[in-house]
């Protein structure tokens, strides 16, 4: 077995990958992107695993809205030593010239302080609505150009959801669904038009969680054709859906089931 701590990206193993996949990264529709099975030697990935924090622990950050219902941690120090390296060899000099040849997007700056990105996980029941993203690092200046996400779930089956979903401009139409099986990697460009989400509760057992490594990169301006106004998360609504969040289905939802129960038996007995 590798050591995880010793691996690394070599160009000889990644530029081949680029300049076969570029021609279809380029074509794809409904905006640039590429789907990658299989992407790294899987016992690198076994230590991330074994390391990876569980829901019920502090360190992640929560989101719990009508929008979006996960977890997200993207501070290292609350992560374990292979999770660590793995992160760095992603944002280091020889992962970012494979990118660059995949994408032809030069110049391309990776971000050390994974702000959006790191580890990522959805408990049942979570999800993310589809979305185009922030365009612009708050902290550095620069402007978003590229995903990276790393799908780290083992035996994932097809009714457990947890599908990345690719709409087109217009919204009308979702033209891409992509499991999030293990050791699948999805490069796609972050443009105010690429619109994608996980938007459907997730259904996989309770004993599961959907887990993935999100990296985020940068250039330093952008085509003119790409350029707009600087915004955040624009989530967007697909057709007949509504968005609807109050206090009550919060707490429902991160409350146990049999104390949920026998709340409405009691509510009903009244």
């Amino acid at each position: 077995m590798p050591d995880t701590q010793t691996f690394t990206f070599r160009r000889d193993d990644l530029l081949p990958m680029a300049d076969r996949l570029r021609p279809r990264f380029q074509a794809a529709t409904p905006f640039r992107h590429v789907v990658i099975d299989d992407f790294l030697p899987p016992d690198v990935l076994e230590p991330v695993l074994d390391e990876f924090p569980e829901p019920r622990d502090r360190s992640w950050q929560q989101f719990d809205s009508s929008r979006e219902i996960k977890l997200a941690l993207a501070d290292t120090e609350r992560m374990g030593p292979a999770t660590r390296h793995l992160l760095a060899e992603f944002n280091g000099q020889v992962f970012v010239d494979f990118l660059e040849r995949l994408t032809g997007i030069g110049r391309l700056v990776s971000d050390p302080h994974y702000e959006g990105g790191g580890l990522h996980q959805i408990r049942p029941g979570g999800f993310l609505k589809v979305h185009a993203d922030f365009n612009r690092h708050r902290r550095l200046g620069l402007d978003r150009r590229l995903n990276g996400l790393l799908y780290l779930n083992k035996d994932w089956e097809e009714d457990y959801g947890g599908h990345l979903q690719l709409w087109n401009r217009e919204m009308t139409r979702c033209e891409h669904k992509i499991l999030p099986v293990f050791n699948r990697f999805v490069v796609f460009a972050t443009t105010d038009d690429a619109n994608h989400g996980h938007p459907d509760p997730l259904t996989c057992p309770e004993d599961r969680a959907r887990r993935s490594m999100a990296l985020y990169y940068y250039t330093n301006g952008r085509p003119g054709e790409e350029t707009g106004e600087d915004h955040t998360t624009v989530f967007k609504q697909r057709p007949g859906e509504e968005w609807k969040s109050t206090l009550r289905q919060a707490a429902k939802r991160w409350t146990p089931p049999a104390l949920v129960d026998l709340v409405s038996r009691r509510g009903r007995d009244r």
